[in-house]
């Protein structure tokens, strides 16, 4: 079995308006991950994803890179916490959250 991790990311660059939230959650449904992402109101945007180590962190990796519309000036990493996950919107594997 393979282990089970929390990953909280905020990511800073040309993160908002150019339909990354989107993509995120398509990516980490993709993978089955669980988790929520949102804007911020600094201009940033945080994820919590849940789920297996190597795909927590290839999903880490698929953010870094985002999509041609997005640049990813910095990303910064910690370890998530049970609570964080229960942000999400009841009833769903992932979701995209209100701006904090």
């Amino acid at each position: 079995m393979s282990t089970q991790v929390i990953r909280h990311i905020v990511l800073r660059g040309r993160v908002q308006g150019v339909g990354f939230r989107a993509f995120v959650e398509r990516e980490a449904l993709k993978r089955r991950l669980e988790g929520w992402v949102r804007n911020r109101r600094g201009g940033s945007v945080e994820a919590l994803f849940a789920g297996p180590l190597a795909v927590v962190a290839e999903m880490i990796e698929v953010c870094r890179r985002g999509p041609f519309s997005v640049r990813v000036d910095a990303l910064d990493q910690r370890e998530g916490t049970a609570d964080e996950l229960k942000l999400r919107l009841p009833g769903r594997s992932f979701s995209e959250l209100p701006t904090a």
